[in-house]
């Protein structure tokens, strides 16, 4: 039986401006990118796991802890570089992939069990293109709002704001942690969403995305929580 080859990668570059040297910046006493590359480790369904990066320091941890680093060339590690282009140089440089996962280490609280929902699910149906993890949203778009020249109307046509929460549809947005797709089915283009695709849904918990000093601060409280 043929085994398709799961490649994971973790694209970490070193320019952050939300938050300065974010990659490596310490969650827990540990470099944020470290809480990924251990997840992906014992995650046991990646036969490769691969750091694609321009920084050094970044380059280190990797490396310390077991990941294969593919340095990353300037011209993709711009404020405006596309993931994609990223993961694409990443996975050319090996020599290709069947599975791709990719996992943003601005995601430091997914786990192991999380990857794995996403690759067995890949795994167990063939006809299935992409697989993404999504959280609760954080606002229903029924209670969003559209402004023009100073006047508010619901943003879904003929929405009631108005009801409780629980009498609302329920509504989700991708949280970035997790996407597993079939590497040779991928369109043109940035997506990681496409054809035929599965929702893996996460706890709010779990899914907290690193972008400033109040989002690692905000984790930091929850894994004082855990601990206590």
């Amino acid at each position: 039986m043929f085994v398709e080859r799961v490649v994971a990668v973790i694209p970490a570059r070193g320019g952050s401006k939300g938050l300065p040297g974010k990659n490596v910046a310490l969650l827990g006493g540990r470099p944020l990118i470290e809480w990924t590359i251990e997840c992906a480790q014992l995650s046991g369904c990646c036969d490769e796991i691969l750091v694609s990066t321009d920084d050094n320091e970044i380059a280190r941890v990797a490396k310390g802890l077991g990941a294969q680093v593919v340095n990353r060339p300037p011209e993709l590690s711009a404020d405006d570089s596309l993931v994609m282009d990223a993961v694409v140089h990443t996975v050319n440089a090996i020599g290709g992939a069947e599975i791709l996962v990719l996992l943003q280490p601005t995601s430091p609280l997914r786990a192991p069990e999380d990857i794995r929902a996403c690759v067995d699910a890949l795994l167990k149906d063939p006809s299935v293109d992409s697989i993404a993890t999504y959280e609760e949203a954080s606002l229903n778009p029924w209670r969003a709002w559209r402004i023009e020249n100073g006047t508010a109307t619901t943003f879904v046509e003929g929405a009631n704001p108005w009801l409780p929460r629980q009498s609302l549809p329920e509504a989700f947005q991708l949280n970035g942690a997790v996407y597993a797709i079939r590497w040779n089915r991928r369109p043109v283009g940035p997506q990681f969403v496409f054809g035929k695709t599965v929702a893996v849904v996460m706890p709010k918990a779990r899914s907290i995305d690193i972008d400033d000093e109040i989002d690692l601060r905000l984790a930091e409280l929850y894994l004082q929580k855990e601990i206590a």
